[in-house]
């Protein structure tokens, strides 16, 4: 949530400020607003809204010129959406300026203290604090007053912050809050992500926590807190710029929807050679597996999902228990965990801050920590003891799609992996295993050529006022994932239940022209979903089912049937996800909603 771009060079500052907050829309934001100095002075312009009408009152008789500013979209969480609640921050004097990402927790006392010595607030933020805070503490040196501001900071952040003393300088720091440094040629940057600076440079520095950075035009410095320069070793981005743009799609997620074949099977080719399951890097042994008594899966949003799949997934395979904790309560929770528990933490950006307190939580208990995250250099990525990465690429559309399903695939792959460790599974099992995961791209190309008949299904209920998802096992973890794709990006209300629960409460509300997903592709429990929707059926409700190719007895009850390759169990969740993906696609897309940037919703959470 929130972007923060910085540049300092040669050129205009302006354009590439905000072509790189246009880079980082899909973190979600509200207001932008640019810090520029210009001719000794800091100049700001801000505004609510979309970056577009930051555009309109730059372009509109009100530029700024300068080859050194300070960039941001926030994303609200202290005061509503308002220009003066936008970034860029100013001290009492002008001398500061400020963006900040994150949350500082101790604001309130921060805040009271400074009123007491005569600094006036005209924001209700948090991050005016650190701006007053700054400029109180400035003694001629910027790394010194950083380092003791930051001391005094409780919470997450990353800031950026220009001093009008320093015309050609200015200085960045971390903590809790994603923030790379982009080392360019007489041209240097800050940014929250490495899309937002790619198509200036490749190399970039990582920041961890407490580091601080100087950038001139010409040179980069990193510092730790007691003001020591810190060596750091650059990372080169080899994905093409073009991964991250929309390439003639309409939108980021109908892209990244169809890239599922391509990422899939980047995920799963390197890892199967010669019929085993191979995971460079990993240091999983099969003495530390034969010693585990429990494996924790803490995740949040739609990689809590993918842990609710993991469970069945590993427990049915491997006959090891398997809790799965949203990460958000993990650490509060007081969980029962130690040498012997492994905790396997999934996230897309690496950089979710309910996940990596959860992960820091586990490994203070004691607990080896295993991660699977899309983003190489990320703070889960760094800190984990083992990490798989899904080679998603980047993902711009903040409903989560290839991602999801690529951490599905990497969770089969784990599973398997430690089935072989074990020697779980005879060879027969194994190799059948094996196949299906390597047909499983095919068939998801398949879904997609397929996709017209969801499209239609999506055309006759895309004003409905609530949508029922249902399913049993396997089935009922995909409907939470397709409730709340759903939810997100079209804003109707859904709801997701195992099956069996239906009669338990929850019949009440389905009533003439209720719409009911129902998930019909765990062979064991086929007959028992025909059983709920004949119960659903009967009192009114209007019935999409999901089934394999062959279970055409499906279509004498359902008023929908989208019909799904067969497959190995292993691989159900990934194939019928993706029609639960399109038909929220297409009913967004139906009721002309911003699908990539749907409201009120950030892509990396780097907040509690």
């Amino acid at each position: 949530m929130c972007g923060i771009v910085g540049y300092v060079g040669k050129k205009q500052a302006v354009p590439i400020l905000l072509d790189g907050l246009s880079k980082l829309e899909y973190r979600g934001y509200d207001s932008a607003g640019i810090a520029v100095m210009q001719n000794g002075e800091i100049s700001i312009r801000k505004s609510k809204g979309r970056l577009a009408v930051l555009r309109e009152k730059l372009e509109a008789g009100n530029p700024i010129s300068g080859v050194m500013g300070i960039g941001h979209t926030r994303w609200a969480t202290h005061g509503e959406p308002s220009d003066t609640n936008s970034h860029p921050h100013l001290s009492r004097s002008g001398r500061f300026a400020v963006v900040h990402n994150g949350i500082i927790e101790n604001y309130i006392k921060l805040r009271q203290r400074l009123t007491e010595k005569g600094f006036e607030f005209i924001s209700e933020t948090d991050t005016e604090v650190i701006a007053h805070m700054v400029e109180y503490y400035y003694n001629g040196n910027i790394i010194e007053t950083v380092a003791k501001v930051t001391e005094r900071l409780e919470g997450s952040y990353a800031l950026g912050i220009l001093c009008a003393d320093m015309p050609d300088t200015f200085v960045a720091v971390r903590k809790e809050s994603p923030l790379i440094v982009g080392i360019g040629e007489g041209e240097n940057f800050i940014a929250s992500d490495i899309p937002a600076i790619l198509s200036h440079t490749r190399d970039v520095y990582f920041l961890e926590n407490n580091e601080i950075v100087m950038l001139s035009a010409d040179k980069v410095d990193v510092y730790n807190l007691d003001g020591e320069i810190i060596e750091k070793n650059p990372f080169h981005v080899d994905w093409d710029i073009s991964a991250a743009e929309k390439g003639g799609y309409e939108h980021f997620m109908f892209k990244e929807i169809m890239e599922q074949p391509n990422v899939i099977r980047d995920t799963i080719q390197p890892r199967i050679r010669n019929g085993k399951i191979v995971l460079d890097d990993i240091s999983l042994t099969a003495d530390y597996i034969k010693g585990i008594n429990k494996i924790y899966i803490v995740a949040c949003g739609s990689a809590y999902h993918v842990g609710v799949v993991g469970k069945y997934i590993i427990e049915g395979i491997n006959r090891i228990p398997v809790e799965v904790a949203v990460a958000s309560e993990f650490r509060y929770m007081n969980p029962v965990v130690d040498d012997k528990t492994l905790t396997v933490v999934i996230s897309q950006s690496g950089e979710t801050a309910d996940t990596i307190a959860a992960m820091r939580e586990a490994k203070r208990l004691g607990s080896r920590t295993f991660a699977i995250v899309n983003v190489v250099g990320s703070a889960i990525a760094r800190e984990a003891d083992d990490v798989l990465y899904t080679w998603a690429g980047p993902e711009i559309s903040v409903a989560t799609t290839k991602a999801y399903s690529t951490q599905l695939t990497a969770i089969y792959l784990l599973s398997l992996y430690i089935a072989q460790e074990l020697e779980q599974l005879d060879d027969e099992q194994f190799r059948m295993h094996i196949e299906t995961l390597e047909a499983l791209p095919d068939n998801i190309a398949k879904i997609l050529d397929n996709k017209g008949e969801i499209q239609y299904a999506a055309s006759q209920y895309y004003n409905a006022k609530s949508v029922f998802f249902l399913g049993r096992t396997l089935d009922y973890a995909v409907a939470l994932e397709g409730s709340l794709k759903l939810k997100e990006i079209s804003y109707i209300h859904s709801e997701a239940y195992a099956a069996g629960e239906l009669k338990h409460g929850t019949i009440a509300l389905i009533e003439d022209g209720t719409v009911v997903v129902a998930l019909c592709t765990v062979k064991k429990l086929f007959e028992k979903m025909l059983s709920n929707i004949k119960e659903v059926k009967a009192r009114g409700a209007v019935v999409i089912a999901i089934a394999e190719e062959g279970h055409t007895e499906i279509e004498k009850e359902a008023d929908h049937v989208i019909y799904i390759p067969k497959c190995g169990e292993l691989a159900i969740p990934s194939e019928t996800v993706v029609p639960l993906q399109l038909f929220a696609y297409y009913i967004a897309s139906l009721k002309g909603l911003d699908i990539d940037k749907p409201r009120n919703l950030a892509k990396s959470v780097t907040v509690e």
